[in-house]
């Protein structure tokens, strides 16, 4: 687990450590996230808000999930005055959810991550239409190898392109900025999948007004 250093600034009180400065809120968010926040809080002047990163890698394993954010919440609890969980369910099934209501801590709304870059009213208006869609965001063009081709062992066995993808249709790259270069790795990999490709510039969706309510 990776996270930015604490602030210095507290101090001892009766009741113990106090936070690190009045007001101040600790993200944790999946590391995938993590360029996209980064960028978000340098354009718009967010020093209120710390980062630490859970591992990318739990978006292969989401059952890692909620045990990692209960432990990360406990570990900063007197540092902070406020947390905020930056994924969506994300694959726990509803156990993040209900993690964040025992916390007493908010977290980002929607399934997953494609549905709030999208906007989540948005993305259940054209859930049906695109049943059968296979989406990357600019995270995962980057780290398409890591995180796509290697652990399906499409690198040791490209023949199991057809039994992983044959049931959709299409590859919609939700492009979180105007990357020329990033938009044609996406068609690559729409093409290496055997797949229409299709390029929606999403932005960053409801994660931006999101982070910006707080």
């Amino acid at each position: 687990m990776s996270e930015t250093s604490i602030p210095d600034d507290r101090t001892l009180t009766d009741e113990g450590l106090a936070p690190a400065r009045a007001g101040r809120i600790l993200l944790i968010a999946c590391g995938a996230l993590a360029r996209e926040i980064l960028d978000l809080k340098k354009a718009n002047g967010w020093s209120h808000l710390d980062l630490t990163c859970l591992p990318a890698k739990y978006h292969l394993y989401p059952e890692k999930i909620t045990d990692a954010v209960r432990e990360t919440v406990a570990k900063h609890r007197a540092e902070y005055d406020d947390f905020f969980v930056v994924y969506a369910d994300c694959g726990t099934g509803g156990g993040l959810e209900q993690a964040c209501e025992e916390m007493g801590v908010q977290m980002v709304a929607g399934p997953h991550c494609y549905s709030f870059f999208q906007g989540n009213e948005s993305f259940a208006q054209t859930a049906e239409d695109d049943i059968t869609t296979f989406y990357l965001t600019d995270f995962l063009v980057r780290q398409f190898e890591a995180f796509i081709i290697k652990p399906m062992g499409l690198d040791r066995h490209p023949e199991l392109r057809d039994m992983y993808f044959g049931n959709y249709e299409k590859l919609v790259y939700q492009a979180q900025t105007d990357d020329p270069a990033l938009t044609e790795k996406a068609r690559d990999c729409a093409d290496r999948l055997g797949l229409a490709f299709e390029r929606r510039f999403t932005g960053y969706g409801d994660l931006e007004t999101t982070l910006k309510a707080l």
